[in-house]
């Protein structure tokens, strides 16, 4: 049981405490719940943009890691399709720095054009290494859209297309800023040695008076039931050629994402797993095989994504990848063989909840999803799947119009 405190600042700030007295450390991180998601399609990477940004220097704070250095701290964050977390651990006697800095670039974020251009360089050469010069780079962003039409999920975090983070403005910049990153879009979780009257106190001192704006309400595009299978054939010059295949699952919340975490699991967690069994050990079609989703709050993707032998054909494969799948649908699972996916995740969730950072991080995921107590009880979703759930969730994800594939073909 994993305890904590939770209180709302006036501004709408929501604040949660974890004390842990066993480590010497505190950790602060704050969630805002923005991602790439709830960018504007013609300007797409700005939450990316703005997570290279925050480090970019506030008003009243040229540069974020030299003080936090100074106080034997360490710091970083990541953006997701959902969300934009900043974390940072440092010794707990030490903790004011954090909320001094964390509050002066959540206040007055330091919009510079020099700032802007140092770090839109950045991004933009991340995009080149990652995206466009990398073998296999652009998968992810033909995928996307290929399986969303409508949804926001269509492109990734790192943006659409480079253009947009290259002819991003400082008055873009800014309107994005202050629509999205405001107290009550936050959420900051403290976990460590530390007290809650003491986090209490401070979060008055350093957030209390950060005006709450407006109120960001998420209005996002429902992508609709997809009615036919989608493929997709690519040339590039690749060493191996590779097959990805996806189909939709449900949101975050709902007891078929759990359902759909143990099937990816079944199907494609690590060498004992089915697909790894059958088609990269015994029939050898596959060098590497993967099956996977995205985790994402809305609901998402679950793939199959591996690189083919050399000299296989493309159409063996995905024959092959189709009859291990309909096992899935039509036979049930076993007893033993669903326990077995239960205990591999309750050791993945037991391992994740060990470092504080995790749990921190953990925490104001769950606040986000609105349930911080999740921390506690997300383990009973998972205990409370059937051999009947995964059959019948195999059938509804893995019906053939649902599905979309990419063949990527080595030119060499």
């Amino acid at each position: 049981m994993i305890e904590f405190n939770r209180f709302v600042l006036e501004n709408g700030l929501r604040v949660l405490v974890h004390e842990d007295p066993s480590t010497p450390l505190a950790v602060v991180n704050i969630m805002y719940d923005v991602g790439s998601k709830d960018e504007d399609p013609a300007q797409t990477g700005f939450a990316h943009l703005f997570e290279h940004l925050m480090f970019g220097g506030s008003v009243h704070i040229p540069d974020y890691d030299e003080p936090l250095q100074r106080a034997g701290g360490e710091n970083n964050a990541y953006t997701t399709n959902d969300l934009t977390n900043y974390y940072c651990s440092l010794p707990a006697e030490n903790i004011e720095t954090a909320f001094w800095l964390e509050s002066d670039r959540m206040l007055s974020l330091a919009f510079s054009e020099k700032s802007l251009e140092v770090q839109r360089k950045v991004v933009c050469e991340e995009f080149k290494e990652h995206y466009i010069n990398k073998p296999y780079g652009d998968v992810w962003q033909k995928m996307r859209d290929l399986a969303y039409k409508v949804h926001p999920y269509q492109w990734m975090t790192i943006g659409k297309e480079l253009s947009h983070v290259e002819n991003a403005k400082i008055s873009d910049v800014k309107n994005f800023f202050f629509k999205h990153y405001l107290p009550p879009n936050a959420v900051l979780v403290v976990a460590g040695k530390v007290k809650t009257a003491e986090v209490k106190q401070l979060a008055e001192k350093w957030f209390a008076g950060i005006p709450s704006g407006k109120k960001y309400i998420r209005s996002l595009p429902q992508e609709p039931q997809q009615k036919e299978a989608r493929l997709l054939e690519i040339k590039a010059d690749v060493p191996l050629d590779a097959f990805i295949k996806t189909w939709h699952m449900e949101a975050r919340l709902h007891h078929g994402y759990y359902v759909a975490d143990l099937i990816a699991e079944i199907l494609g967690g690590g060498g004992s797993s089915r697909l790894y069994q059958a088609l990269v050990k015994e029939k050898q079609l596959f060098s590497s095989l993967d099956c996977y989703h995205f985790g994402t709050i809305d609901a998402g993707l679950l793939a199959v994504e591996g690189k083919l032998v050399k000299g296989v054909k493309m159409e063996d494969v995905e024959k092959a990848v189709n009859e291990e799948i309909e096992k899935i649908k039509t036979s049930m699972v076993s007893e033993q063989e669903l326990e077995k996916v239960k205990n591999k995740t309750e050791s993945v969730i037991a391992f994740e909840d060990m470092s504080v950072m995790s749990r921190a991080n953990s925490l104001a995921l769950y606040e986000l999803l609105g349930d911080p107590n999740l921390i506690n009880t997300e383990l009973e979703k998972y205990q409370s799947v059937t051999r009947e759930d995964i059959k019948e969730c195999s059938n509804k994800i893995f019906d053939p119009n649902n599905s979309n594939t990419i063949y990527y073909y080595s030119k060499n």
